[in-house]
C-alpha cells in the first residue's frame, strides 16, 4: 500500500474541514504562476490538492470558472494593497496617489502570472458582472484619490478622466517592467520616481496645496 506524502496528507485533511475551493485556488494561483493559465489542467490542480479529479467540480462548474474565481480573488487582494498603500500617505496628497500605483506595479512584479491573468482575455471575464464590477472598484480608488488630490472645486470628470490617464500609464510601465521590455533609460528610473512624475505631469500642482 502506498503512503501519502505529508503535503498531499495535509491538503485532504483540509479538503474534509470544507475548505477545499481555498485549496484549489491556492494551487491553480502557484500553477499559474509556473506554467501561465493555459499551461495546466483541472485534473493536475485537484492532484496537487490531494483530491480526486472529480473534487473540484463540487465548487467550480469548469475550468473557466475556476480561472475567473482566481482573478475575483486576485481582484481583492489587489484592491486591498491599493487602498493600504494609499493610506500609508496623507489624504489629497501626490504620494496618496503615487501609493495606489507602487501597490499596482508590486503586485504586478510579485504575481507576474496573475497580473496577465486579470488583464487578458480569459474567456467569460467580460461577462462576469462581479468582475467587472471589482475591476470598477480597483479604479474607483484611483479616481477618488485623484479627486482628493485636486481639490472640492475640480469637476468629477476631470478627476475620472486623471485617474485613466494615470493607470494607463501606470499599468503600461507595470506590463513593460514583467516582460523586460523597459527601454535603458527606464530601467534607471525608479518605480517611485516615475509615478511622482507621472503623477505632478497629468494632475499638476495640487489645488489643495
Amino acid at each position: 500500500m502506498s503512503v501519502s506524502s505529508p503535503a498531499a496528507q495535509d491538503r485532504r485533511t483540509t479538503y474534509h474541514h470544507g475548505d477545499l475551493r481555498g485549496q484549489l485556488l491556492s494551487v491553480v494561483r502557484e500553477l499559474v504562476e509556473l506554467h501561465g493559465p493555459e499551461g495546466f489542467s483541472v485534473a493536475e490542480a485537484a492532484r496537487r490538492a490531494g483530491v480526486s479529479t472529480a473534487a473540484p467540480y463540487k465548487h467550480f462548474k469548469d475550468r473557466t470558472d475556476l480561472l475567473n474565481a482566481l482573478v475575483s480573488d486576485a481582484m481583492d487582494r489587489l484592491a486591498l494593497q491599493m487602498a493600504r498603500e494609499r493610506d500609508r500617505h496623507p489624504a489629497g496628497s501626490l504620494a496618496a496617489v503615487g501609493g495606489i500605483g507602487k501597490a499596482y506595479i508590486d503586485f504586478a512584479k510579485a504575481e507576474p502570472g496573475i497580473f496577465r491573468l486579470m488583464f487578458g482575455l480569459t474567456e467569460g471575464q467580460e461577462e462576469d458582472d462581479c468582475l467587472q464590477q471589482k475591476g470598477d472598484a480597483c479604479f474607483d480608488i484611483v479616481v477618488r484619490a485623484c479627486a482628493d488630490y485636486l481639490g472640492s472645486q475640480a469637476a468629477p470628470e476631470i478627476a475620472a478622466r486623471s485617474a485613466y490617464v494615470l493607470w494607463t500609464s501606470v499599468h503600461g510601465h507595470a506590463f513593460l517592467s514583467i516582460d523586460k521590455k523597459n527601454k535603458t533609460e527606464a530601467k534607471a528610473l525608479e518605480d517611485w520616481d516615475f509615478l511622482m512624475v507621472v503623477g505632478r505631469g497629468i494632475l499638476g500642482p495640487s489645488a489643495t496645496g
